[in-house]
């Protein structure tokens, strides 16, 4: 059964998350990360039970573990947890990263289109911003990324893995040539793999998985595949050679998550994983939907809907939309797209 198929819009209005509150009731609401699917059992009774008992203090041991078990089944991932440190959420761990890596001043490689929050996470700290723009259809352009390397030398790179918006699942080759330019360079890589757990488990590589990669960060979570974005927690993983950084990590950031988000992130990466292959197969059915919809209805526009999550990239300048595409689509369709 496709479970983003079993809820009607009378049942997504009844939500009270941003998504569903931010704009007026005939908007249809597309321009946030967060599914349209029940929620998983095990993590509702997982929920339930701890209210119930009171199970509502600080966050306990666990997270770590259910990650790298989940990690090991789906990917053949030894996560090496005793470089882990749990924190609040994804950007969190990535900020962390970034000051673990580089120091005020330097210059920090970011793919563009990307996730928003990448860009002020980097100047948040302090650091600079090096666009270095996506290739093809989406993907990485190495010969840009090493040309620039090269000639910028970079302290840091914020890697997009699986890709936000364009869903570009990075292949093995791609990561080692990255890993290769890192090497070379001196530059840090800092890897969001939060979107990881949608991607095929086939054709998802972790990045610190691949050879040469031991002072490289990967940050995970299971919110963005559970869509559990209202309980936090995540993961953050040093490489090999990471262990006297990670240490150093201060007390103050290891408290960050919370215990009901820990509780919710362990039941769905411990039993929550039928339900995830079946969210994985109504992504793909949804996919190849808009794919057909757009080529049907937009027939110039650009759609890059890569198969690594649900996101997607709709170039329209093909068309009469102005300077601010989603703003003249929420004005004209009702639909909001950022």
């Amino acid at each position: 059964m496709n479970p983003l198929r079993q809820l009607t819009l009378d049942d997504l209005r009844r939500r009270t998350s941003i998504k569903w509150r931010l704009h007026e009731p005939d908007v249809i609401p597309m321009f946030v990360a967060e599914m349209d699917v029940p929620l998983v059992e095990p993590v509702a009774r997982a929920l339930a039970e701890a209210v119930a008992i009171g199970d509502t203090g600080y966050p306990g041991p666990g997270y770590a573990d259910a990650y790298a078990s989940f990690a090991a089944d789906a990917w053949g991932w030894d996560v090496p947890t005793s470089h882990s440190i749990e924190v609040a959420d994804v950007m969190t761990g990535v900020r962390e990263a970034l000051r673990l890596t580089t120091r005020p001043g330097d210059v920090v490689v970011v793919n563009s289109p990307v996730y928003p929050p990448f860009f002020e996470a980097v100047r948040h700290e302090g650091r600079e911003v090096l666009e270095v723009p996506l290739g093809a259809e989406g993907r990485l352009d190495l010969d840009l990324l090493a040309s620039v390397v090269e000639l910028t030398r970079p302290a840091a790179y914020l890697l997009c893995s699986p890709h936000n918006p364009t869903a570009a699942v990075h292949t093995a080759d791609e990561l080692a040539e990255v890993a290769r330019l890192a090497a070379t360079s001196g530059m840090r890589v800092v890897a969001d793999e939060i979107h990881a757990p949608l991607a095929d488990p086939s054709a998802f590589v972790p990045y610190l998985s691949v050879a040469g990669t031991a002072d490289a960060y990967a940050v995970a979570s299971a919110s963005k595949a559970f869509n559990l974005a209202g309980a936090k927690a995540a993961l953050l993983v040093g490489g090999a050679a990471t262990e006297a950084e990670v240490a150093s990590v201060p007390e103050l950031v290891r408290h960050g998550p919370t215990h009901l988000g820990t509780i919710a992130h362990v039941a769905a990466l411990t039993e929550g994983r039928e339900w995830l292959a079946d969210v994985r197969a109504g992504i793909a059915e949804n996919r190849a939907l808009l794919t057909s919809l757009v080529a049907d209805h937009l027939p110039d526009a650009v759609l890059t809907a890569g198969p690594g999550t649900y996101t997607a990239w709709l170039d329209l300048r093909a068309y009469d939309v102005g300077a601010d595409p989603a703003a003249t689509v929420l004005e004209r369709g009702r639909v909001a797209l950022a």
